[in-house]
């Protein structure tokens, strides 16, 4: 458990519940836990405000919306001090996802969505490489997502 927030098994509890559901209203999540939905409500907000719940997310199946091309791009800098330069052009691109600061062969590690093969060359060719600071860039390109899940934060 984390004491500096001071998280007790039920905030642990609506956290794992919430992961799995986060449709279940707060009535039944109370009643799977013991507890009033009201106290669900101010446990959720609370978790809200120390930053620990930062909202929830519809889960779509891209595939159906017409994105068929999940690519992850490692990227190597000229210098590891423009990461945050870097990091705040990646953000202005549409197409990428998700953006980690990274150990190992790369400095950064990029996954991007999009709807074909030629909307990728455009974002690797036309729009990554124009970001100052990008020395070169690897690309590895999905061919099926296996399983996406959260963390379990109880045993």
């Amino acid at each position: 458990m984390n004491n500096k927030l001071n998280l007790d098994k039920l905030d642990l509890q609506i956290i794992q519940h919430m992961m799995e559901d986060a449709e279940i209203s707060y009535a039944d999540l109370g009643k799977k836990l013991f507890v009033s939905g009201g106290t669900i409500h101010v446990r959720i907000k609370k978790l809200q405000k120390d930053g620990i719940v930062k909202g929830t997310k519809l889960n779509t199946d891209l595939k159906l919306l017409g994105y068929d091309v999940i690519a992850f791009i490692g990227i190597y800098l000229k210098e590891s001090s423009l990461y945050d330069s870097v990091a705040k052009e990646l953000y202005k691109l549409k197409e990428v996802v998700r953006l980690n600061y990274t150990t190992g062969n790369y400095s950064m590690f990029a996954e991007i969505i999009c709807k074909d093969i030629s909307e990728l060359r455009v974002v690797l060719h036309e729009k990554l490489q124009k970001i100052k600071g990008i020395e070169r860039t690897e690309t590895l390109i999905s061919l099926e997502e296996s399983f996406s899940r959260n963390v379990r934060v109880l045993d």
